[in-house]
């Protein structure tokens, strides 16, 4: 009796991790002096991050704050989606940074034919905003993984549920 096993692709991010990266960039805005008395505000919504500031070269130094904050916290720079910037009241200006969770049909579509192309034994198949990959061979699965690490895809992959 030949056994499966599966694991599955998701694309999702710590959500306290990012509270933490969050709060670390407020108090490192408060206490640099560039920025100090830029009134500048992050606030982390369920999808978005709200950055307001007073100028393109303050949110630029926001922007990179935040990068640095989360990539500390292994967080993945592709969660964030950065909106266009708008001009708010008073010579300010704000942007929406949606966060990405989740795997998209067409990228899930795009895993599956490079998974069913490359690898004949290996069986992938699309649930909602995940992949779950099937084997009858663990080895097989650890390639599959070690495969999609390699490919450059628009969202931060993790591999969960291995078994």
């Amino acid at each position: 009796m030949a056994s499966t096993y599966s694991f599955d692709i998701v694309s999702d991010f710590d959500h306290q991790e990012l509270v933490n990266a969050i709060d670390q960039t407020v108090r490192e805005i408060k206490s640099r002096y560039d920025l100090k008395d830029t009134q500048t505000t992050v606030e982390l919504g369920d999808e978005v991050i709200n950055i307001s500031t007073d100028s393109e070269f303050t949110l630029d130094a926001v922007h990179s704050i935040l990068q640095q904050k989360a990539a500390k916290r292994n967080l993945s720079l592709k969660i964030f989606d950065y909106g266009k910037i708008e001009s708010a009241s008073g010579n300010r200006i704000r942007q929406e940074v949606k966060l990405k969770k989740g795997i998209s049909q067409e990228i899930s579509k795009q895993i599956s034919k490079l998974i069913r192309d490359e690898f004949k034994k290996v069986q992938p198949s699309i649930q909602g905003d995940s992949v779950r990959v099937s084997s009858k061979d663990k080895d097989d699965l650890q390639v599959v993984i070690q495969r999609l690490k390699q490919e450059e895809l628009p969202v931060a992959l993790q591999f969960t549920n291995y078994r």
